[in-house]
């Protein structure tokens, strides 16, 4: 009997696995991109491309950022481009805060990084099917911007 044990093992797990990936259906998409050397350049674009074809359900969109505690700002600006299936475009400017007025940070942190999830745009349906693709881009006064690790688009869907 032990010996069917140890061979259902495995098989139980996946199981579990797979339905707990499957639990996050709220999730559309979620992507991160790395920023180079941990140094985000103002002419750095972000890009993400998000296949759609549910434009029914609501969704609400976030902009991931981490980064580290030595970042010498308590936030930061950017511009999000929207790129539509027809081609058309448009531009939104987002300042993510990151620390409090007393310098505290914000988010989840583990040691000395700083996880960030900031809302962009709530309860918004696509208008219509095909590839969308967003373009992410620090809008801050300095060329380079230190100790940003990662940035990301995280759609989810409403229920």
């Amino acid at each position: 009997m032990k010996g069917k044990t140890n061979i259902l093992l495995p098989v139980y797990r996946l199981f579990l696995v797979l339905f707990l990936l499957s639990c996050n259906s709220k999730n559309a998409f979620d992507e991160n991109q790395k920023i180079i050397n941990e140094v985000w350049n103002a002419d750095q674009k972000l890009s993400f491309v998000v296949p759609v074809t549910d434009t029914i359900t609501p969704n609400n969109f976030y902009i991931n950022i981490r980064n580290s505690d030595g970042y010498p700002y308590s936030n930061i600006y950017m511009f999000i481009t929207t790129i539509f299936p027809n081609g058309k475009s448009s531009k939104d400017t987002l300042e993510c805060t990151l620390a409090d007025e007393s310098g505290k940070w914000l988010g989840e942190g583990l040691g000395d990084i700083w996880d960030n999830q900031i809302l962009f745009k709530k309860h918004i349906r696509f208008p219509s099917t095909g590839q969308y693709t967003f373009i992410i881009e620090q809008a801050m006064r300095t060329a380079q911007l230190p100790l940003i690790l990662d940035v990301g688009l995280r759609i989810e869907k409403q229920n």
